[in-house]
């Protein structure tokens, strides 16, 4: 996206027309920034874990994570919160309302087979209602 943003508008526009909905991942991190929720068809960040796995024990990483979904949230937009691995934390995210979360709370990375099993294990992980959503690992595709 950063090297032609023009074309990346245009690509996620189309796609967006087609009902693809776009999220930027590890928000707050490397390429992500505030630029690309301008004039991008966005509808949800995810928060890269390196905050959210801080959320209870460093005031930082919090105010860093609730100031995200604060900001999602009076753009529009839904909030996953990746790296969710403690019930304590998962207590936090909520009562911040980040509408998913991804992590080892949930389920380990899967491979697209695993992926497959569990999805036909539990239907309802799927369902875009569902606050947990597990992830395909990125060397499985």
């Amino acid at each position: 996206m950063m090297q032609n943003p023009d074309l990346a508008r245009q690509v996620l526009n189309q796609l967006n027309d087609m009902g693809v909905h776009i999220s930027i991942d590890d928000f707050g991190t490397g390429y992500s920034n505030l630029s690309q929720l301008k004039g991008f068809p966005i509808d949800r960040l995810k928060i890269d874990r390196s905050f959210t796995s801080g959320i209870t024990d460093n005031k930082q990483d919090a105010a860093i994570v609730k100031a995200i979904i604060a900001l999602a949230h009076s753009l529009n937009l839904e909030v996953i919160a990746e790296g969710v691995e403690t019930p304590e934390q998962l207590d936090y995210i909520r009562e911040l309302r980040a509408e998913q979360y991804q992590g080892y709370l949930c389920s380990k990375p899967l491979s697209l087979s695993e992926f497959r099993a569990f999805i036909a294990t539990h239907p309802t992980a799927i369902d875009p209602h569902n606050r947990c959503q597990p992830a395909i690992a990125h060397n499985s595709l």
